[in-house]
């Protein structure tokens, strides 16, 4: 059967593919919607960070729903195991800590929020919440991070296409690029492979294309910014490519820069997730990133879910960033 075609919000159609387990969310704003007579969806997805198809049966009905922002798509290498670095523990007084000064953030009810925070001159950190949540557009660092040391085993630098993707995926959060690379990385089976290196031992990448999907804890964003922004010594990475990531997360685009800032607005680089949820409407917020404050940098993940309206999420996510500084300021 041919598919049937619909065109939503303008966006540009792409090759269409087929979109792993039916009734998961998919990140993305749709342009292109088909059936198979054996009950496939096909769907191509372009924008910023959601947007959710759902198929009510294995026929040829189907209902969408799609918002402004987004996340989908995906040659595979898979990384060799290597002894991974290990993180900084959060000292029971730190944890304390960062729960009494998150009490001064209004969470709404229905919410969950988990924060990480480290202090990488001192070395002490603290970890508030250990669920896992939707990563939306903040697995873009660690696609990045995972591209960059698979380029490192095999003795070369990122193509001129790749740092063409891996500049509007980190900078303007483009979904587009994000897909390439997801696929160019393995999809989830290289993420893993990488992860396990990194020492990322709570995150688990989307199904198929659906990269937005994966599943993370905000110990292990913690663990991630510690390859790029830490000590040399304790990465994987080498200077080159962290110094590469550093850049693009200080160079992102107007309007993305929210979140972690708050706690450190002179001086910061970051990377941003957003994701209203279809079946709920609640939004997931996520923002992860170094910042500077009163002279000392500090690296803070924050992750939430089951927000009511994106600002209000992200004004709890700011005010949570702003506590985790401070708990570890006066700690």
């Amino acid at each position: 059967m041919v598919p049937h075609r619909a065109r939503l919000h303008g966006d540009r159609p792409s090759r269409a593919r087929p979109l792993g387990r039916l009734g998961r969310t998919a990140l993305a704003s749709v342009v292109l919607l088909g059936v198979t007579g054996a009950g496939t969806v096909y769907v191509t997805a372009q924008a910023h960070d959601a947007g959710e198809l759902v198929s009510s049966s294995a026929s040829s009905r189907t209902r969408t729903k799609a918002t402004t922002e987004a996340t989908v798509e995906p040659v595979t290498a898979s990384a060799s195991a290597e002894p991974t670095p290990t993180p900084a523990s959060a000292s029971a007084s730190g944890d304390a800590a960062l729960a009494d000064a998150l009490g001064s953030v209004a969470v709404e009810a229905g919410a969950r929020l988990s924060v990480a925070v480290l202090d990488t001159e001192s070395g002490r950190s603290a970890v508030y919440g250990d669920g896992a949540f939707d990563t939306a557009s903040i697995v873009k660092a660690d696609i990045l991070a995972a591209l960059l040391l698979q380029a490192q085993d095999a003795g070369r630098e990122l193509t001129a296409q790749e740092k063409t993707y891996a500049s509007a995926m980190i900078r303007d959060s483009d979904n587009a690029s994000a897909s390439a690379l997801w696929k160019a990385i393995g999809q989830a089976r290289g993420l893993a492979g990488a992860n396990e290196r990194f020492g990322l031992d709570g995150t688990e990448g989307g199904d198929g294309a659906l990269w937005g999907l994966t599943q993370t804890t905000a110990a292990d964003q913690l663990t991630l910014l510690r390859q790029v922004f830490g000590d040399a010594d304790e990465s994987l990475l080498d200077e080159g490519s962290r110094a590469y990531l550093r850049g693009l997360m200080g160079d992102i685009a107007a309007g993305q820069d929210w979140g972690v800032s708050a706690a450190g607005p002179t001086g910061f680089a970051l990377k941003n997730g957003w994701l209203p949820r279809t079946a709920t409407g609640l939004w997931d917020i996520n923002s992860v990133g170094r910042v500077t404050a009163d002279g000392r940098e500090y690296l803070v993940a924050v992750l939430s879910d089951g927000n009511s309206t994106k600002a209000g999420g992200i004004s709890m996510v700011e005010s949570a960033a702003k506590a985790a500084v401070t708990a570890l300021t006066t700690t």
